[in-house]
């Protein structure tokens, strides 16, 4: 051997040791928490209760960095060219990593090449609702006076390519009708237009209906994933109500640049589903009507691919589309 080729090798081995060094003591300082969208939705309170419950356990320094925009795409291009040394984390979901691809026409990430999935969060079920004074009783009734009057049922969305506006896209592929979709610009202008009358329906999140329904003043008629919400146990699954297999979920979940070790990948994917499990963070996550979930990397991972097909395919469908 040469002694060039001994002074590279010893620096590679120097290398080595000191990069194994840095994961062994890891954190060793601050985690950047990237939420992509403003403080008080739902990304930020799961982000913000995860990253307590890490500072509170292991004594970890978690710093919340709210970075929104762009329907979530400026916090989570900022996540993607940050360095992968497991010291910036970022709360993604279904709208940034499995529509905004198909959705936007120029996305400045790849969801599926410039993460490395950590853990799956949360789910949360969206509710179909109308006024209380409405004469659909079930989601039978709307599909009904959806099929005999195709176009005029109007239903109400916050938002043109939101989850809660393709779900809606989704419900009437699956049951073969046509509503006139009404988007508004957030959740209360819809619900306020509900109430007056001016649309028929509404595709809500659970927290942003659920003291309206209890209050009796709107009356959900189905939730969309799979099996019935925690928070409305007497309302029937879109999926029980007729339409095998329908599930669509707003989900959440942590991801890291790509390229972090995977050991790190690993110690936070194992201290945040020990988060996860304890009892009084899933108390919170089901008041904010989400269902606690956490994962494998690879299960996030493979959720996501499936997510991007689904996903894409309805964007495509509805025609939506964000230059």
């Amino acid at each position: 051997m040469t002694i060039l080729s001994r002074i590279f090798l010893a620096a590679a081995l120097a290398a080595s040791v000191t990069g194994a060094s840095a994961q062994a003591d890891y954190p060793n300082k601050p985690i950047r928490l990237i939420v992509p969208f403003p403080p008080g939705g739902g990304t930020d309170i799961l982000a913000r209760l995860v990253g307590n419950k890490l500072q509170e356990n292991l004594k970890w320094v978690v710093v919340l960095d709210n970075r929104s925009g762009a329907g979530g795409n400026i916090g989570m291009d900022l996540a993607a060219k940050s360095p992968a040394d497991g010291y910036t984390v970022v709360m993604g979901q279904t709208s940034n990593l499995a529509v905004n691809p198909t959705l936007y026409a120029r996305l400045p990430y790849n969801p599926t090449k410039d993460f490395a999935p950590v853990t799956t969060v949360a789910t949360a079920p969206l509710v179909l609702v109308v006024p209380a004074n409405s004469p659909f009783k079930t989601l039978g009734d709307v599909i009904s006076a959806a099929k005999a009057k195709p176009g005029e049922v109007t239903f109400a969305s916050p938002g043109n390519g939101t989850v809660s506006h393709l779900t809606g896209e989704l419900l009437q592929k699956t049951a073969g009708v046509k509503f006139q979709h009404v988007p508004y610009k957030g959740s209360s202008q819809a619900i306020t237009d509900l109430l007056g009358g001016q649309v028929q329906l509404y595709m809500s999140s659970v927290p942003s209906a659920i003291s309206q329904i209890k209050s009796g003043r709107i009356r959900p008629l189905a939730v969309t994933s799979a099996r019935r919400s925690e928070d409305l146990p007497n309302v029937p699954t879109i999926n029980e109500s007729g339409y095998k297999g329908f599930d669509a979920v707003t989900w959440f979940g942590l991801l890291v640049p790509a390229g972090t070790p995977p050991s790190i990948v690993a110690r936070l994917n194992t201290e945040v589903n020990k988060v996860l499990k304890m009892k009084d963070v899933q108390e919170k996550i089901r008041v904010e009507g989400g269902d606690v979930q956490g994962s494998t990397p690879e299960e996030f991972a493979a959720l996501l691919k499936a997510d991007i097909v689904k996903w894409g395919q309805v964007v495509r469908e509805s025609g939506a589309k964000i230059d």
